[in-house]
């Protein structure tokens, strides 16, 4: 194996190390997401190279495409000359409405089943880099903030992303060492898609180092929690609860921080209410002017103490 792919090993192991230790420590299990693209390919092999006692893979068949069956049975005989466990996954009811939404939605859930049954502690995934920088592309242009603006997480709950900080480049000639032709899916090139365009128009940068957006990424979720640290004090130190409602007793903070402060009382009157930006916004102004609104089904009235409770319910004429 030449230098390049002993690099990545060890950076996996790395990475792997730091985002998991309960893999070594508690002797937990990694489940593998490979659909047999480039991407998932090398996190395949990379695992196998790191813990090959402790993975097992699955793909997941969304019906989407004919090809798609031929694809998971391309994984599957790869993780049979490996000895690695695998399954192949297919949704009980075909996918339908915003495709790409609902698709993400099925396979996470498949996955997560997948893991239940089999005794598997986490998910790893093979977003890569160049995911990340392409990702925040899109959340600026849609006008993110700090939330957004973070990125894909590289853990989040049990779902871990130990590829974020390595190149899509990378990968690629990782797996043509190891004399792989994976699996190439024509979607990626579809231009209907917003993530594929953004691909497109960042082929023409050069010189860039894409690892950097994760680098950014980090910072930035760094930001949120230390927001979302202070959030929970105030939250505990001027949000009270009242019959069906709550009050904010101080209001006097910054905007980022009145903002979360006020969904965090919509969401003790009304847990499913998500308010647009605006609506959040324009609710903030209206509070500080001392006045009353009315957003979704939450009565919002300002002054010094802020109040809030479900709206009386209209009558019928």
């Amino acid at each position: 194996m030449d230098n390049a792919a002993a690099s990545l090993d060890n950076r996996f192991e790395a990475a792997l190390e730091r985002l998991v230790p309960e893999l070594e420590t508690k002797d937990q299990k990694l489940g593998l997401a490979v659909s047999g693209g480039p991407d998932s390919v090398a996190l395949l092999l990379l695992a196998l190279k790191a813990c090959p006692d402790r993975i097992a893979a699955a793909t997941v068949d969304h019906g989407l495409r004919p090809a798609a069956r031929t694809e998971a049975e391309f994984v599957a005989s790869l993780c049979r000359q490996h000895g690695i466990a695998h399954q192949i996954l297919r949704p009980a009811v075909p996918i339908r409405g915003s495709i790409q939404s609902a698709a993400r939605r099925a396979r996470y859930g498949l996955l997560h089943d997948w893991m239940r049954e089999n005794g598997i502690h986490w998910l790893a995934t093979a977003h890569h880099a160049d995911d990340q920088l392409e990702t925040m592309i899109m959340r600026i242009l849609r006008g993110s903030g700090i939330d957004g603006m973070s990125g894909i997480r590289e853990k989040r709950d049990n779902i871990t992303r130990p590829l974020l900080h390595f190149e899509k480049s990378e990968l690629i000639s990782y797996v043509a060492s190891h004399g792989i032709v994976a699996v190439d899916d024509p979607s990626n090139r579809d231009q209907g898609y917003d993530r594929v365009r953004v691909r497109n128009a960042l082929e023409d940068l050069e010189g860039f180092d894409t690892r950097l957006a994760s680098q950014s990424a980090s910072a930035l979720g760094a930001a949120r929690e230390a927001i979302e640290w202070m959030v929970e004090r105030l939250a505990d130190e001027h949000i009270a609860a009242t019959d069906g409602g709550c009050t904010l007793s101080q209001s006097a903070f910054p905007h980022e921080l009145q903002r979360r402060l006020l969904l965090r009382c919509l969401h003790i009157c009304d847990p499913a209410l998500s308010p647009r930006g605006s609506q959040i916004d324009q609710t903030i102004l209206a509070l500080e002017k001392g006045e009353t609104v009315t957003l979704g089904d939450i009565l919002c009235r300002g002054g010094e103490i802020w109040q809030f409770q479900p709206a009386p319910k209209r009558r019928n004429s």
